[in-house]
């Protein structure tokens, strides 16, 4: 995820993205937290080290969330995208099986229940 919208009071924003089935830490990472903003750009690259094999049976689920000092952050929204996913979740993830090497950008809508 590259950017964030939000239209919500959030001051301090993160994500969280694991690919799944979790095999080892590595296939867990966080972004770093985006303070003060609404609107945040996440330019951070996180790599996951799977043989190419595995990513048709892999998932990867993408989680952000408003951090709180002192409390439990808040859950914003989410996505995920495997080869079972459906329309452009699923479609960018079979592109990027498909075509390994070139980069994909997709605006995605986060859902509450992801």
């Amino acid at each position: 995820m590259r950017k964030f919208r939000q239209q919500h009071c959030c001051q301090r924003l993160w994500q969280d993205s694991s690919l799944t089935p979790v095999t080892s830490k590595a296939h867990r990472q966080r972004t770093s937290i985006k303070k003060r903003t609404l609107n945040p750009e996440f330019n951070e690259t996180l790599t996951f080290i799977v043989p190419f094999k595995d990513l048709p049976k892999k998932t990867l689920q993408i989680g952000v969330y408003d951090h709180d000092l002192g409390k439990h952050d808040d859950y914003i929204g989410g996505i995920v995208l495997s080869a079972s996913a459906k329309e452009d979740r699923g479609k960018q993830w079979i592109n990027c099986i498909e075509n390994p090497g070139q980069t994909f950008e997709v605006w995605h809508q986060l859902e509450l229940d992801s």
